[in-house]
């Protein structure tokens, strides 16, 4: 494993917390200027989600269902199987230098894009990423990350701001296409079976 994202990962809580997760439940509320150009009206009022962090085909129907599932399952979805992951030059933000990982992802991962870059700060927290929309034409897209949470030892950003991308790579604050606001997380593990459950299963 990259030896960066090995210690990305330990800053967001460890995989070996991160495995014994099966699902999450948050509430979110969503805004920007993305879901009116789809034709969908979206209401400002909290709503509740539950996501399966294992890849579920399901997700392939709706756009919120693979965001959601790219959002909650960051860093962590960098070290599945045949995700190719590689540190490049650092980001200069201001008076900060930032590490940068550029992922590339097979055709069996749902997710934004093939190719996608995370931005994260000297204490590993991820501020910005980078990617193409292509459930909508794949116009470029920068967001913007900030106010860490931790829910159930997971570490991760709960406001998210995804504005279009210029040529020079900076974000076009005017253009804000989605907003998620994020709270009340709790993860779940996954259900071990009892050794009377095992031994029915196992004889039928």
């Amino acid at each position: 494993m990259n030896r960066l994202l090995s210690r990305i990962l330990d800053a967001h809580g460890g995989v070996d917390r991160w495995r014994d997760y099966e699902k999450v439940e948050a509430t979110i509320v969503a805004g920007g200027g993305f879901y009116p150009l789809k034709g969908m009206i979206q209401a400002a009022t909290p709503c509740r989600l539950t996501a399966w962090l294992p890849w579920d085909p399901l997700h392939r129907a709706y756009f919120d269902g693979e965001a959601l599932w790219t959002y909650f399952t960051t860093p962590f979805l960098l070290a599945m199987d045949g995700v190719h992951v590689e540190e490049v030059e650092p980001w200069r933000e201001g008076a900060e230098m930032w590490h940068l990982l550029r992922a590339q992802f097979p055709g069996s991962i749902e997710t934004h894009g093939i190719i996608q870059e995370f931005f994260f700060d000297t204490d590993l927290h991820l501020r910005r990423h980078d990617y193409s929309v292509n459930i909508a034409g794949g116009f470029p897209a920068a967001q913007l990350t900030s106010d860490y949470i931790v829910a159930d030892g997971i570490h991760f950003p709960s406001k998210r701001r995804a504005y279009t991308r210029g040529p020079d790579r900076r974000p076009n604050m005017e253009m804000l296409m989605v907003s998620m606001d994020i709270s009340e997380v709790r993860f779940e593990r996954a259900q071990v079976p009892s050794r009377e459950e095992a031994v029915v299963s196992l004889t039928h």
